[in-house]
C-alpha cells in the first residue's frame, strides 16, 4: 500500500498525476528522511522516493510532481552504469519509486568533490578565505571558475544539524575511518567523479560538484545513498556556461530552487513559504530534465528553462 495524499496536474504535460508526501509500504521499520522514506528489512533496505523537496536543510510544504520517480530513475541509471567503477548498494528497482538496496554500515563522512569555484566554496572564497578544507586557493579567481583539478572537500555526516568540514587527520583521530580506508575511499571518489563527469559531458552537461557516501557490507566498501541527481549534485549546461556568472538559468539542480527561495525571503530560518506555481513548474522541468538529458540524451535546450529573474521579474 502507498499513501497518496493528493493528486495534481503535471505542469509539463497537463496530465493528472499522483503526488506522494508520505509512503506506507507496511514493510520493516520506517525512517523518514527529508525526501525519501527508508524501510529497514534487516539485511536490505527499501528506498522510497517521495515528491517532497528540501532546501537549506528544511522540508518545504509544497510537493513537486514527478520528482520522486525522476530521481529514482536517474539513481537507477547511475548505479547500474557506475558499478563497473566501484561497487554500490543497488539490488533492483521494485517499482517506479522504490529501489531495493543492500543495508550497509554507513561511514559517517560525506565525500564532496568540487571542480568549479561555486556554492559554499565560492562564498568562503569571496569573504577572503584562501585556505579552505586544508586546501590553498590562489588569488584572483572568479565565480564558477574551473579549478586546475578536482578537489575533495569532505564533511561529517550528521543525522541532526549541519555537516561540518573534516580533514583526513581529524577523521582518523575521531575513529571514523583508518588511514588505509580513507585513502581507498578518496581514490574511489575521484574515480567515480571522473566517470560521472565523462558521461555528463557527452550529454552536454558539466558536473561542477557532487557528494557521495560509502558504507561497509561484509567487509566490502560500497557506494551508498544516491549518485548525482537534481538533489545531490550541480549540473550546468556546457553550451551556456560562462565564467564569472551565476549558472541557475540553465542548471538541472536544486540551486535554482534555493535562489527562488531567497527571492521569497527564505534562506533556512523560520517557516518555509509555499512555492508559487511558476517555481514548481521550473523545478519539475529540472527534476525530469536531469534524467532525460543524462540517461536519454535529450538536449537541454528542449527543456525550455526559465531563469530566476524570468520568474520574479
Amino acid at each position: 500500500m502507498v499513501l497518496i495524499v493528493e493528486w495534481s496536474v503535471d505542469p509539463l504535460s497537463g496530465e493528472r498525476v499522483e503526488i506522494v508526501r508520505y509512503s506506507d509500504l507496511k514493510k520493516g521499520r520506517l525512517t523518514r528522511g527529508k525526501v525519501r522514506d527508508v524501510y529497514d528489512l534487516g539485511d536490505e533496505l527499501l528506498l522510497y522516493h517521495t515528491d517532497r523537496v528540501s532546501a537549506f536543510d528544511v522540508v518545504l510544504p509544497t510537493l513537486i510532481p514527478r520528482k520522486g520517480t525522476s530521481l529514482a530513475k536517474l539513481s537507477l541509471f547511475w548505479m547500474n552504469e557506475s558499478r563497473k567503477i566501484f561497487p554500490n548498494h543497488l539490488i533492483e528497482a521494485v517499482d517506479g519509486r522504490t529501489l531495493r538496496v543492500k543495508k550497509a554500515k554507513r561511514i559517517d563522512i560525506e565525500w564532496v568533490v568540487r571542480k568549479y569555484l561555486y556554492g559554499s566554496l565560492w562564498r568562503d572564497y569571496s569573504k577572503g578565505r584562501r585556505e579552505i578544507y586544508g586546501l590553498r586557493f590562489p588569488e584572483g579567481m572568479k565565480l564558477a571558475e574551473e579549478l586546475p583539478e578536482p578537489v575533495i572537500t569532505p564533511t561529517t555526516k550528521e543525522d541532526v544539524g549541519h555537516d561540518m568540514e573534516i580533514s583526513k587527520a581529524e577523521a582518523i583521530r575521531l575513529g571514523k575511518v583508518d588511514r588505509e580506508t580513507w585513502d581507498e575511499l578518496e581514490e574511489a571518489t575521484l574515480k567515480l567523479f571522473e566517470f560521472y563527469e565523462g558521461v555528463a559531458k557527452r550529454r552536454g552537461i558539466i558536473i561542477p560538484d557532487f557528494k557521495i557516501e560509502f558504507g561497509v557490507v561484509g567487509g566490502e566498501l560500497i557506494q551508498i545513498d544516491e549518485p548525482p541527481t537534481h538533489d545531490s549534485a550541480r549540473m550546468w549546461s556546457i553550451r551556456h556556461y560562462a565564467q564569472g556568472e551565476r549558472q541557475e538559468k540553465h542548471c538541472l539542480d536544486k540551486e535554482f530552487l534555493r535562489e527562488c527561495l531567497r527571492k521569497l525571503g527564505f534562506s533556512g530560518d523560520g517557516s518555509p513559504p509555499p512555492l508559487p506555481d511558476s517555481v514548481v513548474r521550473e523545478v519539475v522541468k529540472r527534476c525530469v530534465g536531469a534524467y532525460e538529458v543524462i540517461a536519454e540524451g535529450k538536449k537541454i535546450e528542449e527543456l525550455m528553462l526559465s531563469s530566476v529573474d524570468d520568474i520574479f521579474k
